[in-house]
């Protein structure tokens, strides 16, 4: 089978190409990237025998549509939304085969935010730096899609490996995110703790690949001052001057000078990826280590 190609019909509100993202360069001021929601993409790429790194489509809100010139199998994961083939109802969360020259769309989605389309061979872009993902910061990688674009494809990989019905966690109704308080929980007043876990905040609108911001009460500092910038990893939660705290994402910035109150586990993030905005928000802070992966 040749590799063959897909044309963007529709690129609908934000469509990026992601796969697992380029960690090992926060040195050279390069953040991961990737995709959002990595359990998602993962067995998006799996439905359709891809390896779990192949680059997907991200797509937010409301969806995309393609149209490749040879048949390939595809999988739509992440947020429930409706999938047609040329018109035709097709099923989400599962392989289809998409003929040649049909059109494959992804509707707006219900519940959740971010849908990931694999496509048998994965999209085969050009990669930066060793990843294919889309990086809106920093800018590396592919530009987010615009209608009429067309992406090169891989080679088919191998069969299925979730053929079966697994169930998928619905997106969130509350968004809890384990805190590890530090490195800069002491400029902060006493009660941020407590703030932070009373469930006061919520998802704001302006939240995007780069971080989940809130909306509630500001924390106080215990102090006032100037932080030099340092390091910030995924996770982190930046506390800017307006006092609302902010949620390190994919795509941020790999330095920063306002205080990092705690980190939250990378596992636990996938579920930020798809907290819609008005999501209430609570953080469950503690003191040192205590979240491994799973």
């Amino acid at each position: 089978m040749t590799r063959g190609s897909v044309r963007v019909v529709r690129a609908g509100a934000l469509t990026t190409v992601q796969d697992l993202g380029r960690p090992g360069h926060a040195h050279l001021g390069v953040p991961r990237s990737g995709a959002l929601d990595p359990p998602a993409h993962r067995r998006a790429n799996r439905l359709v025998g891809n390896p779990d790194g192949a680059a997907t489509l991200e797509t937010t809100v409301n969806g995309c549509a393609v149209r490749a010139d040879r048949p390939v199998v595809a999988a739509v994961t992440g947020a429930p939304c409706p999938v047609r083939i040329d018109g035709r109802p097709a099923p989400w969360g599962a392989a289809v085969l998409v003929p040649a020259g049909a059109v494959l769309e992804l509707g707006a989605a219900e519940g959740g935010l971010r849908c990931y389309l694999a496509l048998a061979g994965g999209v085969d872009v050009e990669p930066v730096l060793g990843s294919r993902s889309a990086d809106l910061l920093s800018g590396l990688g592919p530009p987010p899609l615009s209608d009429h674009d067309t992406l090169p494809l891989g080679a088919p990989g191998g069969p299925s490996r979730d053929a079966d019905t697994i169930p998928w966690p619905a997106p969130p109704a509350e968004l809890v995110l384990p805190l590890v308080l530090g490195p800069r929980d002491d400029w902060f007043a006493e009660d941020a703790p407590r703030l932070l876990a009373a469930g006061a905040y919520t998802v704001s609108a302006a939240s995007n690949r780069i971080g989940l911001r809130t909306e509630g009460p500001a924390l106080r500092r215990a102090f006032d001052g100037e932080l030099p910038s340092e390091g910030m990893v995924l996770g982190a939660v930046q506390v800017p001057p307006d006092g609302r705290p902010v949620v390190f994402l994919a795509d941020h910035p790999t330095t920063g000078g306002y205080p990092v109150i705690g980190v939250v586990p990378e596992p636990r993030l996938a579920a930020a990826a798809q907290a819609v905005p008005g999501t209430p928000v609570r953080f469950l802070p503690v003191r040192g280590r205590g979240f491994g992966r799973g």
